[in-house]
């Protein structure tokens, strides 16, 4: 793996594209603003004085390096694997979103860009968004399905607390495909001086690679901080998928590292059924174009995308990251599909063992460390991503419980 055209780390190529995955399928309209972008992510990843703001912030505002924790308790009552916890529900607004949006609001206010956009599914992209926006003086416009406006109310507040405008978004079933949909069309409509900060691993080239690159942090923590608390890199790294940036960000740095089996955590919602009431759309779907790159996607015959189901309005989403297609298609990482039973199980389970609260997004991938740990021996190390805390979700877990929440 030392040798770099054998590396998993080298993509995507100067089209976008991660093998037949990725690439860009944008009008003409937003094509120069692609190419700029494009251009001005490339200056900025070899100018110092970029990383240098970025570092300063990492540290000073958003709280990083975030720990890595061994659950001590979770690990004696599953009786296998040493399991260890990336903790970015620690970060500043509650999430590993703020990586990432840092990232792009510091590009958007070098081209000189005064109006940020952003979607949001579970509304802690958009809470980063608004977050960043109100500490630089920026205007703020996020759009949010209306069914996950109703889902996420405490999220929906922050942001406009923050001073973000949240706009309901009512065409499709209302979840974050549709929020992306009307995010991509206001972007066409203000071209002068708006910035589309894209909260996840999908999307037109750059923006895959160029999340990849900022949430990429917490992969690269966790190798040096599993150095420092075990001498060795883990045996297993998991991490949940919705579009699948905080398991790209985990992923990345491990990619090469051959010994390391990586394995993603999509949302099976009801079970991956015929029926599609899931969002596991590498377990149970097809390749196909959204939302301006090519990936695997919940589709008909005729290509109709379809609506996702999940538990977790961030993972509610029918397609993922093109180079999560990519590692999916040639064997590098695992993708499996855990419903949203199993997942309120972990969600409980984390909670009474650990005094850690996790978002339902996380709680997918504790499902399955849940189901594998057992069977492994102590000597076994796995990292999972604690990406969100789950102060947004206690209503929808309570209902789903049957908890009177008065």
């Amino acid at each position: 793996m030392n040798d770099l055209f054998n590396s998993f780390m080298t993509g995507p190529d100067e089209k976008g594209r991660f093998g037949i995955f990725g690439g860009r399928f944008v009008s003409e309209t937003l094509m120069p603003l692609i190419l700029e972008l494009e251009d001005q992510y490339e200056r900025a990843k070899t100018d110092e004085s970029f990383w240098a703001e970025m570092d300063f912030l990492w540290k000073h505002y958003v709280g990083r390096p975030s720990p890595l924790y061994h659950a001590e308790r979770l690990s004696e009552r599953l009786g296998g694997a040493k399991v260890y916890m990336k903790r970015d529900e620690l970060n500043h607004t509650g999430a590993h979103k703020i990586n990432n949006v840092l990232g792009q609001i510091i590009l958007a206010r070098r081209m000189g860009k005064t109006r940020i956009i952003a979607e949001t599914g579970a509304g802690q992209h958009g809470v980063a968004t608004a977050t960043v926006c109100a500490k630089f003086g920026l205007k703020c416009v996020v759009y949010m399905g209306a069914h996950d406006v109703e889902r996420q109310q405490p999220n929906v507040f922050r942001m406009k607390l923050l001073g973000a405008e949240v706009i309901p978004v009512t065409s499709g079933r209302g979840t974050l495909k549709d929020a992306m949909n009307d995010a991509l069309r206001d972007w066409v409509t203000n071209v002068r001086d708006t910035f589309y900060c894209i909260g996840t691993v999908a999307g037109p080239h750059p923006y895959p690679a160029m999340v990849r690159d900022f949430q990429a942090i917490i992969g690269k923590e966790a190798k040096e901080q599993m150095m420092e608390a075990e001498g060795r890199l883990p045996d297993t790294i998991i991490a949940a998928i919705g579009g699948g940036s905080n398991a790209m960000g985990l992923f990345y740095p491990f990619l090469d590292d051959k010994d390391v089996r990586i394995i993603g955590v999509e949302a099976g919602g009801k079970g991956v059924n015929e029926k599609m009431e899931h969002c596991a759309s590498l377990t149970g779907g097809r390749p196909g174009v959204l939302h301006g790159n090519r990936t695997y996607l919940l589709q008909d015959e005729d290509g109709q995308i379809l609506e996702g189901f999940s538990i977790s309005a961030g993972l509610d989403y029918p397609g993922i990251g093109p180079e999560h297609a990519w590692l999916h298609d040639i064997g590098r990482a695992e993708y499996v599909a855990i419903t949203d039973k199993e997942a309120l199980a972990a969600f409980q389970l984390c909670c009474e063992t650990e005094g850690i609260i996790p978002a339902l997004e996380p709680s997918h991938a504790l499902a399955h460390v849940m189901k594998i740990a057992p069977d492994l021996p102590k000597d076994h190390i796995i990292c999972m991503n604690m990406c969100g805390r789950g102060d947004k979700d206690i209503f929808t877990v309570a209902k789903h419980l049957g908890f009177d929440m008065g």
